[in-house]
């Protein structure tokens, strides 16, 4: 739930009438009595309903599991609810506004999207996004069911992938989508500590298929960029939680950096480290949904210091060829010259310009900021090598909604 001026907003829970069978599991399993039918629909009670989901698994067609967000003092009545034929459209709130947003967040997502000019439209065919649904004031608890180190443990790099379970809090994120921790403690000043933002690592089904939680790829910050010891906050308090522990969320934030979803779209992804962790929830989006043949290509360019400090080396060498087009830079191995991630995307110039000027290619591009400029710089010999003009080419690709970046 979140407020902004005098309207407070909630997530009503819903039921799809094009898809419900009419078979009455959820009426039955509801242990509030929230839900009740006439001979047309099943509907819910928004002022009985408490979120539990235990409807929500037993229901056989999925039509159960829907949540809109709604201003919390005008809900679909059931009246409403019990006329329709098809479930509305999702209505267009406030809570996407950059004024809602706290300013320690906007202030991070300005700096991550610099390098497009500030936040751009999303993909015409990408999925509704929630945003804003829990506030500092009243966050999400969450409660951790992974922590996996990612990276050997004689890796100078602690990469660990972290699953965060909701419970009955209604946490619905897209692949692209980032979420706020609030670390427990008290900074130097005295003052609670801000909210630190992560890019979620698992597709908008959850880590686990139908489960309600969602992975986050965290590296242990130990050092600043310039090499002197500095202890991360954010990231040293979640790469140091215990399975059960309880871990205060806030957001979903996000509106722009997401996915497509029309048939046929393809994906170049480029990253470095942690920055994979968007595109590992893409990949994933897409794997699941392989048997489909809806999605086009995937082409990705990933780039560390060596394998062992690359997070999902292993699970990514074992996806079919056919499925993605993988290509890895490693900058410190002893036996070969150092090779970045623009180096990888020249040595590919026909198939990243191919790609750059394919109006179903969404391009995406995270990790830390040192690795734009040279991005930027190996698509301008890219489209030169191609006799095209780079800075001719991006406006296109940001009014087609095809160019997105996130570096910090």
């Amino acid at each position: 739930m979140a407020a902004v001026g005098s309207a407070e907003y909630a997530l009503q829970h819903l039921i799809d009438p094009e898809v419900c069978i009419r078979c009455n599991t959820c009426e039955a399993t509801c242990p509030v009595h929230a839900i009740t039918h006439d001979s047309r629909n099943y509907v819910v009670d928004f002022a009985v309903c408490n979120n539990c989901n235990a409807c929500v698994a037993p229901c056989p067609t999925g039509a159960i599991d829907h949540w809109h967000q709604v201003v919390k003092a005008m809900p679909y009545t059931l009246d409403e609810q019990l006329s329709w034929d098809n479930l509305p459209a999702p209505i267009e709130l406030e809570v996407g506004s950059q004024a809602e947003v706290p300013s320690d967040v906007r202030a991070l997502t300005e700096i991550a999207t610099a390098g497009q000019g500030g936040p751009s439209a999303p993909p015409w065919s990408a999925s509704h996004p929630y945003v804003n649904l829990y506030s500092q004031g009243r966050p999400a608890v969450a409660t951790v069911t992974g922590n996996y180190r990612l990276t050997d443990e004689g890796a100078s790099a602690d990469i660990r992938h972290i699953v965060l379970d909701f419970g009955t809090a209604a946490f619905p994120v897209l692949e692209g989508q980032t979420l706020g921790v609030l670390p427990p403690g008290m900074d130097d000043s005295g003052r609670p500590h801000h909210v630190r933002l992560y890019s979620v690592a698992s597709p908008r089904d959850g880590e686990r298929p139908r489960y309600n939680n969602v992975a986050l790829t965290i590296k242990r910050v130990n050092v600043d960029h310039d090499g002197k010891p500095v202890l991360g906050i954010g990231s040293n308090y979640l790469c140091d939680l215990k399975i059960g522990d309880k871990v205060n969320v806030v957001g979903p934030y996000g509106a722009s950096y997401l996915m497509p979803n029309h048939p046929g779209s393809s994906l170049m992804m480029i990253c470095t480290g942690t920055g994979s962790a968007p595109m590992r929830a893409m990949t994933e989006r897409r794997r699941r949904r392989r048997a489909l043949k809806e999605g086009g290509e995937l082409l990705l360019f990933f780039g560390a210091r060596v394998p062992e400090e690359l997070p999902y080396f292993g699970p990514l060498m074992k996806l079919p060829k056919d499925f993605i087009d993988i290509n890895f830079a490693f900058s410190r191995l002893s036996d070969q010259p150092k090779t970045y991630v623009q180096d990888r995307i020249r040595d590919r110039v026909d198939k990243v310009f191919q790609m750059l000027t394919d109006d179903n290619c969404y391009v995406y591009l995270c990790g830390l900021k040192g690795m734009e400029a040279g991005v930027i710089e190996a698509f301008r010999d890219v489209c030169r090598t191609n006799g095209s003009d780079w800075d001719a080419l991006k406006p296109q690709l940001l009014a087609k909604s095809r160019l997105h970046i996130e570096t910090y």
